[in-house]
């Protein structure tokens, strides 16, 4: 093979190893978006069963994690990639860490439902709606987020880093309501104890899709945009 030939065989290769832990990415990120609806499910419905399945299958999400951390070792080692391509591979290492995360935040919200199976406060009705809502909030942004990872679409980030925000106000009106019930209905503590920690996984969920928002916008950019506000990340997705 002419050298030249070889140079555009390699560099066609690499392009596929490239398209292929992108891809392996969404399949991990679809997975992970459905554990949190099983596990927001089996919680609503008390389903014991859905909920040992969530907490069975979460090594499966651990197992992708592994496999494309070990391959994007792979790619940096042999193929020692600069700027862009660098910075892809670095931002797929990023995104499975934060599904991975995301994963373990489904399975604590299955746990509380095999623990919590046998009581159910019957006034906490309103408030498991309201958590029905979050969680909606929250596999939107993951959703948005995964879809903007894939086109490399900043503007999309920038969107969906923006419902972090909505997710937020819910999680302090959710403590505020389950607190105030606490207090006028004591007997339903462990209840809503309970329920407190769902609403502080689906918060932290939130916080692990605004990180992969982050990440297309570095990976695009080439700006790490960790730790600034919904304001700083618009302007540098314009500048």
């Amino acid at each position: 093979m002419e050298p030249a030939n070889l140079g555009q065989h390699i560099h066609h290769r690499y392009d596929k190893e490239l398209e292929s832990l992108r891809s392996r990415v969404v399949s991990m990120g679809g997975l992970a978006e459905h554990q949190i609806s099983d596990a927001l499910t089996a919680l609503r419905d008390h389903n014991l069963e859905l909920a040992e399945y969530v907490i069975r299958t979460d090594h499966r999400i651990n197992a992708q994690e592994v496999g494309i951390d070990e391959d994007c070792t792979y790619v940096l080692a042999r193929r020692q990639p600069a700027a862009g391509d660098l910075r892809a591979v670095m931002a797929i290492i990023k995104t499975i860490t934060d599904l991975e995360r995301i994963g373990d935040e489904s399975e604590k919200i299955a746990q509380i439902t095999v623990r919590n199976a046998s009581t159910s406060a019957p006034g906490l009705d309103k408030n498991m709606q309201h958590i029905e809502d979050m969680g909606l909030m929250v596999r939107n942004t993951l959703r948005e987020a995964l879809d903007a990872f894939v086109r490399m679409d900043v503007e999309a980030a920038v969107n969906a880093a923006r419902r972090d925000k909505d997710v937020d106000e819910r999680y302090v009106s959710l403590l505020k309501g389950l607190t105030e019930h606490i207090k006028e209905f004591p007997q339903d503590t462990d209840d809503c104890q309970s329920l407190i920690w769902v609403t502080r996984s689906l918060e932290r969920i939130g916080d692990h899709a605004k990180n992969i928002c982050e990440y297309v916008i570095y990976l695009v950019k080439g700006k790490d945009v960790r730790h600034t506000s919904i304001d700083e990340l618009e302007q540098e997705a314009r500048s």
